[in-house]
């Protein structure tokens, strides 16, 4: 803000994770997830929209996951976070989108990170997830430029609390 005067676009792009079967999951390891996955989201959107509202406009674009959806086995507490980062959205578009505020997501598909690194090399995983993605391979985080930009920009204008699939067709099937 003292550099470049003002604020119009906030992107939520950062999350944890742990794969654990619900049942042993530590309700600590829970709340870290809900603290970086959502609590987190929610405090930014609060600071961005303070200085958005004021002006009446920006652009917020939320980070969801195709977790966002439908649940993955052993991922509680992330596919959960997630669906809040959804519900987030939605409710945060309904209050500020008539003073000229826009929040959305972009639920990405499987994208190539450390964290999806294991998908790729177990055989069973490998197979389970590529007959689910229609295109036939993982995303790269590249791929979700598109929709970032467009959902920054102008185009977008008319586009409040939209969840955008960046997911290869997985969402098609």
């Amino acid at each position: 803000m003292e550099k470049l005067g003002t604020l119009d676009i906030l992107l939520n792009n950062h999350a944890t994770g742990k794969r654990q079967e619900a049942l042993t999951l530590p309700v600590a390891t829970w709340d870290l997830i809900f603290e970086t996955n959502v609590t987190s989201y929610f405090q930014l959107c609060q600071l961005a929209a303070a200085i958005m509202l004021e002006k009446g406009y920006g652009k917020i674009i939320n980070m969801a996951s195709m977790a966002t959806f439908f649940g993955i086995a052993e991922t509680s507490a992330y596919t959960a976070s997630k669906g809040a980062v959804g519900q987030l959205t939605k409710v945060l578009a309904s209050e500020w989108s008539s003073r000229g505020v826009n929040v959305n997501a972009i639920a990405p598909g499987l994208v190539e990170t450390q964290g999806t690194k294991i998908l790729k090399t177990d055989p069973a995983r490998r197979e389970f997830f590529f007959q689910r993605i229609p295109c036939g391979h993982f995303g790269k985080a590249e791929d979700m430029k598109g929709a970032a930009v467009y959902l920054a920009s102008h185009a977008s204008d008319y586009v409040h609390g939209a969840i955008i699939p960046v997911d290869g067709g997985w969402m098609a099937k």
